[in-house]
């Protein structure tokens, strides 16, 4: 059994930002040798997510439209009567999403579907460069 943890640094913009990391999360399944197994990728920080999308202009725009009616920028939250920093919204949406993806590998690849990109959404009111944990195992 193989155990290998990689961490990628990704900046994002700010508020609904999505960066594409599929080739660097590939990249690290390469590196560790795994042929069968998975990898689990996880957002260390609490306004960003990670997910599985079609990463092109029209689904990134329908994400933010998604995004932006289930948790709006403009809305009421707690979060910000405490900490009166502005980014409540971005709070509730990453915990829409989640932190955590677990994607398989098969014949030492991410099995992927045609269109699926591995992506980091940034939810927070600022730009911000993201920590993300890349743990691959497997034999």
């Amino acid at each position: 059994m193989i155990v290998e943890n990689y961490t990628l640094q990704v900046s994002t913009k700010a508020v609904h930002d999505m960066v594409d990391i599929t080739d660097e999360v590939a990249g690290r399944v390469k590196e560790s040798g795994v042929c069968n197994g998975t990898v689990c990728i996880f957002s260390v920080g609490s306004t960003a997510g990670v997910t599985t999308v079609e990463y092109e202009n029209g689904l990134k725009t329908d994400v933010e439209a998604l995004f932006q009616r289930l948790a709006p920028t403009e809305g009421y939250y707690e979060h910000n009567e405490r900490w009166n920093d502005g980014n409540g919204f971005s709070h509730v949406s990453a915990a829409l999403l989640k932190p955590s993806l677990t994607i398989p590998i098969m014949q030492a690849n991410l099995r992927l579907g045609t269109w699926q990109q591995v992506v980091v959404i940034n939810f927070d009111n600022r730009p911000r460069d993201r920590m993300i944990a890349v743990q691959v195992t497997g034999i």
